[in-house]
């Protein structure tokens, strides 16, 4: 970690979540000399990250939650992480889409930074199971008035998760008789050995449906879900067309996909698409 005292909360917290993950703890007297801030901005910094479920305070210092393979933090924890990436990333993934097409996007918090940037693209047909996701469409229809082009939305239905996603029979129903140009794929983790798996058993079926029903998938995740775990399993890694993510993910990790995937998009780079 750089030391800079005026680093935003925001990216101090990114720092020191990632440092927890990466080194399996911290204690309070490190990241104090690390980020130059006194040790009542880190102890207010871990009860936020705390009160979001991603990381567990202890004394001095702070862990990874317990039970992660099953741990699924709410939509508002995890909207709060990786903004500038999730930002980038929907911004590359948005210019993948064609005015016309019948695309898929699944809960999460990038698919939702997705959709506000797929507003203005003309006659989409966008089949998700989100309530976020939905909610950017009507919202801009709302805006904007019934304009000529704009998105026919079906929504699922479908159990809600905490990530706002509705999962279930009736959801896999609804999945099941569609079919989709391009199906844009949040994930709570990827891996060589697990592929795209979630803590949430009952979406991880309907993550399996979404997948089936798509012509191409297309995975939107930043560099920090590389290596995590959940519960279950729903696709391989040779099932996944594209993967697009930010400039975090390193090159040893890009090298180790690179026979795996047909293409890898980091976004935020002058060529930001490559085929490998």
């Amino acid at each position: 970690m750089s030391e800079n005292q005026n680093l935003l909360a925001e990216q101090r917290r990114a720092l020191i979540l990632e440092e927890v993950r990466r080194r399996g703890g911290v204690r309070v007297n490190e990241l104090t000399r690390r980020l130059s801030v006194s040790d009542m901005t880190i102890r207010r910094d871990l009860d936020a990250l705390a009160r979001q479920g991603v990381l567990e305070k202890v004394h001095g210092g702070a862990v990874p939650v317990a039970d992660a393979s099953t741990h699924e933090p709410g939509f508002e924890a995890k909207s709060g992480l990786e903004l500038s990436a999730k930002e980038s990333i929907a911004r590359a993934a948005a210019r993948l889409v064609a005015p016309g097409s019948a695309i898929a996007l699944s809960g999460g918090t990038t698919t939702f930074a997705l959709a506000q940037h797929l507003v203005e693209v003309p006659d989409l047909t966008v089949v998700t199971n989100s309530v976020r996701v939905a909610d950017v469409f009507h919202a801009a229809q709302r805006g904007t008035g019934q304009r000529q082009g704009a998105a026919t939305v079906v929504l699922t239905g479908g159990v809600r998760t905490p990530s706002d996603a509705l999962v279930g029979p009736v959801a896999d129903q609804a999945i099941r008789s569609l079919h989709f140009d391009v199906l844009f794929l949040g994930v709570h983790g990827i891996s060589i050995q697990a592929g795209l798996s979630t803590p949430n058993l009952a979406e991880a079926e309907t993550n399996r449906r979404l997948v089936r029903s798509a012509r191409r998938v297309v995975v939107v995740a930043d560099h920090t879900k590389w290596g995590t775990v959940g519960l279950s399993s729903f696709a391989t890694l040779e099932q996944v067309d594209t993967w697009v993510t930010d400039a975090g993910l390193s090159s040893e990790v890009r090298t180790e996909v690179s026979e795996q995937l047909n293409q890898l998009v980091i976004a935020g780079q002058p060529d930001t698409s490559a085929d490998i």
